[in-house]
C-alpha cells in the first residue's frame, strides 16, 4: 500500500504553469528520487505535498486518506517532515533549542508535551546529542547556530528533521553542503530509515548517488511527470534525456577562443588572514582559467583577496600591464574586476528585491541622479540582460526568490556583466543546479570569453574544470601547486596535484595515463565549503 500518492497536481502562479498533471506515488520503505531541471516543478509539488502550498486541482492521499485543505501543521500530525537545501534554523539559538523546537510537540519519545510544562534543558540536549550522534555529526549541542558552518547547519537540520519520527521524509539536496565522511553517514541513515518503513523522497541534482541510495525515480519535466523507473533499470545519460527533452552532447562544451593579451596577473600575493600564500597567475583576454583543489586549499580565500574582501599583505596585482591597488571591493569595481560567490542566496541575489533592482544594483550611480532612481534606465538595463542571459520569469518585477536555481545564477550574473568588466572571478557558477542550467551556464561563459573577457573559474567538478577551462591552476594549502594546460590535464592529474603530490611523481603512480572515466571531484575550500564531490 502506498503511503502518499499525489495525482495529477496542478498549480500555476501568475499565468505560469508550476505543474500540470503532476504524479508521485511513494511506498513504505521506498527511496523514491525525484529530478528534473530548475524551474520543472520539483520544489512546488513538496510545497503541496508539505501543505506550504494549495494545489489547484488534483488530489492528495496519504495512507489511502485523501487530504484535502492541507496545511504544514496537517502535514505534521500525518508524519510528513522535509529537510531543505537552505536550513531554517533559528541562528540565535543554540543546536539543542533548534532541534527541540523541531521535536517537542510531540516528544522525542512520541510523548504529548503541554504548554506549560517545564522545560527539562538536560533532557533537550541529550536528546540532540543522541539525534547527532546517529547521523555522525560532531556538534556541540550548546553551540548558536549562527556559529556553525552550513555543512553543520544542514547535519542539525537532518537531526531535527529524524526527532519528528516522520513517516514521510522529504530530502531537498540534502549532500550539497556535505563533506564525503557526513555523506556516506546520510546514506547509512537514509538505509536504516526505509528498512524501519519510512518512505523517502530523494531530490538531488547528482545523479550518481542517486544510483547509490534510491529505488526508484520520478522524472519532472515542465511541471510534468515524465517517467517513473526502477533505478536498475535506468542510465544516467537516459535520465538526462528523460529531464532535458533532448540530447546532450556535452554538459561541458569548450568553445574554441583564440586568446589574447595578458589582461590580469598577480605577482607573489600574499594575505596571512586568509592563508594565501605566494602566489602568481595570469589569465589572458578571452581566456578561461580554472581554479581546482581540496577543501582548504584556497580557491575562494583567493578570489576573497584579488577582489579586496580581505586585501592582501604583499604582492602585485597588476591590470593591463599597470600595477593597481585593491583594498576593497569598490576598489576592485573601478579597476573593472567582478566577483560572482559562491552562495547565490546569501551574496549572489537579494531574494525580496525583484529581478530589475538585483540587476541594476551595482550600477545604482549610473542610474540615479541626485539621489534619485531612474526607473526607466534600471528597466531597460534589467530587461536587456534578462533577455541576454535566457531568464526565464513572467516579469521582471517578480522577487528573484521566486526563481529557479538556475535562474537566480544569471541574475547574480547579470548584476556584475552591467559593470561590463574586463576580468570576472566566478565561485562555484553552477553548483546547485540542473544540467540543462549548467549547459547554458556554461555557453553564457564561452560567450563572455569570446567577447574578450578574462575568467577565473572555481569549481568543485573536475568535468567541468576539465572541459570549459583554457589551463588550470590547481591549488594546495594556500599555494598554486601547479598550473596545466586543458591538453595535459587529466581527472587523476589535478587530484593528486590537490593532494599535494609533486608533478614529477604523478605519471610514475599511474595516475595520468589511467582511465578518465571516473565522475569523482573535489570540493570547494572556505570555511563554510565541505561538500560532497557532486556527480555532474
Amino acid at each position: 500500500m502506498p503511503l502518499l500518492k499525489a495525482i495529477s497536481i496542478s498549480k500555476s502562479f501568475a499565468g505560469v504553469q508550476a505543474l500540470k498533471g503532476a504524479c508521485l506515488e511513494l511506498c513504505a520503505g521506498e527511496v523514491h528520487a525525484l529530478v528534473g531541471e530548475n524551474g520543472a516543478g520539483k520544489s512546488t509539488l513538496i510545497k503541496i505535498i508539505t501543505g506550504a502550498l494549495q494545489a489547484d486541482s488534483g488530489k492528495l492521499e496519504v495512507n489511502e486518506r485523501i487530504i484535502e485543505d492541507n496545511t504544514p501543521l496537517l502535514a505534521k500530525s500525518l508524519g510528513i517532515a522535509a529537510i531543505y537545501q537552505q536550513p531554517a534554523l533559528f541562528p540565535d539559538l543554540s543546536v539543542a533549542e533548534n532541534i527541540a523546537y523541531g521535536i517537542e510537540g510531540i516528544g522525542h519519545t512520541g510523548t504529548q508535551r503541554t504548554a506549560w510544562q517545564r522545560i527539562d534543558w538536560r533532557e533537550r540536549r541529550h536528546t540532540a546529542r543522541e539525534l547527532l550522534a546517529r547521523i555522525g555529526a560532531r556538534i556541540d549541542v550548546e553551540t548558536y547556530v549562527s556559529d556553525l558552518t552550513m555543512p553543520q547547519q544542514q547535519l542539525v537540520e537532518i537531526a531535527r528533521a529524524l526527532g519528528t519520527q516522520a513517516k514521510i521524509l522529504i530530502m531537498d539536496e540534502p549532500t550539497a553542503s556535505l563533506a564525503e565522511e557526513d555523506v556516506a553517514n546520510l546514506f547509512r541513515v537514509v538505509r536504516e530509515l526505509s528498512a524501519a518503513g519510512v518512505g523517502i523522497i530523494y531530490i538531488s541534482h547528482r545523479l550518481d548517488e542517486l544510483f547509490e541510495v534510491a529505488d526508484r525515480v520520478t522524472v519532472l519535466r515542465d511541471g510534468s511527470t515524465i517517467a517513473t523507473r526502477a533505478m536498475s533499470e535506468t542510465n544516467r545519460q537516459e535520465l538526462i534525456h528523460l529531464m532535458v527533452g533532448r540530447e546532450l552532447a556535452a554538459v561541458f562544451p569548450k568553445q574554441q577562443i583564440p586568446i589574447g593579451d595578458t589582461i590580469f596577473e598577480i605577482r607573489n600575493l600574499v594575505c596571512k588572514a586568509s592563508g594565501v600564500q605566494d602566489i602568481s597567475l595570469h589569465v589572458g583576454e578571452g581566456e578561461i582559467l580554472g581554479l581546482a583543489g581540496l577543501v582548504g586549499s584556497g580557491r575562494t580565500e583567493l578570489a576573497k583577496t584579488i577582489f579586496g574582501l580581505t586585501p592582501a599583505d604583499s604582492g602585485e596585482i597588476i591590470l593591463r600591464g599597470r600595477p593597481v591597488r585593491i583594498e576593497s571591493p569598490a576598489q576592485a569595481i573601478e579597476h573593472g574586476l567582478a566577483y560572482v560567490p559562491e552562495d547565490r542566496r546569501a551574496h549572489g541575489v537579494i531574494m525580496e528585491m525583484p529581478i530589475s533592482a538585483n540587476i541594476t544594483l551595482a550600477v545604482l550611480r549610473r542610474i540615479s541622479e541626485y539621489g534619485f532612481l531612474d526607473f526607466k534606465s534600471e528597466q531597460v538595463i534589467a530587461a536587456d540582460f534578462t533577455r541576454r542571459l535566457g531568464v526565464k520569469t513572467p516579469s521582471l518585477f517578480a522577487p528573484a526568490g521566486d526563481l529557479s536555481g538556475g535562474n537566480q545564477q544569471k541574475v547574480a550574473l547579470g548584476r556584475w556583466l552591467a559593470l561590463n568588466p574586463s576580468v570576472i572571478i566566478l565561485d562555484e557558477p553552477t553548483q546547485g543546479i540542473d544540467v540543462g542550467a549548467k549547459a547554458e551556464i556554461h555557453h553564457l561563459i564561452g560567450d563572455l570569453a569570446r567577447h574578450g573577457m578574462a575568467i577565473i573559474m572555481i569549481s568543485s567538478e573536475l568535468p567541468e574544470i576539465l572541459g570549459i577551462s583554457d589551463r588550470i591552476a590547481v591549488m594546495h594549502a594556500g599555494r598554486i601547486a601547479c598550473t596545466l594546460k586543458r591538453t595535459e590535464a587529466t581527472q587523476q592529474k589535478i587530484l593528486a596535484l590537490a593532494l599535494g603530490h609533486p608533478l614529477s611523481e604523478v605519471d610514475s603512480y599511474g595516475l595520468a595515463s589511467s582511465t578518465q572515466s571516473s565522475t569523482q571531484d573535489i570540493t570547494q575550500s572556505g570555511t563554510q565549503d565541505h561538500r560532497q564531490p557532486q556527480s555532474l
